[in-house]
């Protein structure tokens, strides 16, 4: 389980700290989500594949998905170390390939001016889908709850993402801001390099961030009806990401760069905070 951990522990999340005081079970299962997240994350993002072997990958952990649940030999270590450590929590099925189609989005073509109906999409793949994940493995089985805290703090988190990330993702050739948004700031272009230097950007990551809070708000209501020890790693988790809201909702949203960072001590801190809260 060491590589897996490294992995998590290697890339600096907000993830690691906020599922370090779970048990060992739980907190194997865990670290086996973010790894597989990142796998592929990082296959959509790799420069030196062809969109065509980009789209091979993504289909070949569609097929691998099907081996785990039809009891068969996965084929890869994430695939193996999934069905070692996360089968035990009856993790649904369409809430990894959710997962997987989620981030597919940005291939072939990177994401640009989504729809709100696409962005939401997006948003309930890369973010409500692990939400899911998470909550089935913290023990909670209340379905309703489990759907609607997922996909407002998956849609609060990565919102939150979104604005920070938004000069990254123009070098990278994404726009993740829907269309309308753009259209009511008065914003006409959705090529991302004249969306971040536009005079109006502030309008339209303001109207952003007021989606952001309301879901952060709705989760807030919802996150106090878990069970007290599923909480705590959920209030952890949304505590470390509602500082960098607040971090660039207080410096103004027409500042794009340098982009707001956290320390690890920060980030355990907040963790820790928040963790034993309501304790």
């Amino acid at each position: 389980m060491n590589d897996i951990k490294r992995i998590v522990k290697r890339s600096g999340s907000s993830f690691f700290w906020c599922m370090r005081f779970l048990p060992l079970a739980k907190r194997n299962a865990m670290y086996t989500i973010y790894a597989f997240c990142r796998h592929i994350d990082d296959v959509v993002d790799e420069n030196d594949l062809s969109m065509s072997e980009k789209l091979d990958l993504i289909q070949a952990w569609r097929i691998e998905l099907d081996n785990i649940y039809d009891k068969k030999v996965p084929t890869t270590d994430i695939g193996r170390k999934i069905y070692k450590n996360c089968m035990r929590f009856k993790l649904p099925k369409e809430e990894l390939l959710r997962l997987v189609n989620g981030v597919a989005m940005d291939i072939p073509n990177p994401i640009q001016a989504p729809s709100m109906e696409e962005f939401y999409t997006y948003c309930r793949g890369v973010a409500g889908a692990p939400g899911v994940l998470t909550l089935r493995i913290l023990g909670c089985d209340d379905e309703k709850l489990i759907n609607d805290l997922a996909t407002s703090l998956g849609n609060a988190l990565q919102i939150t993402n979104i604005l920070r990330d938004l000069k990254e993702d123009a070098e990278a050739n994404r726009l993740y801001i829907p269309e309308e948004i753009l259209h009511k700031a008065q914003i006409d272009s959705t090529s991302p390099d004249e969306v971040v230097t536009h005079k109006n950007i502030a309008i339209a990551r303001e109207a952003l961030a007021r989606i952001a809070e309301d879901n952060y708000k709705k989760a807030h209501e919802l996150i106090p009806l878990l069970d007290k020890k599923a909480a705590r790693p959920v209030r952890a988790m949304e505590a470390i990401y509602f500082r960098y809201f607040t971090m660039m909702k207080n410096r103004g949203w027409e500042v794009i760069s340098p982009k707001p960072q956290l320390s690890k001590l920060n980030k355990l801190s907040i963790a820790v905070k928040a963790y034993f809260a309501g304790k």
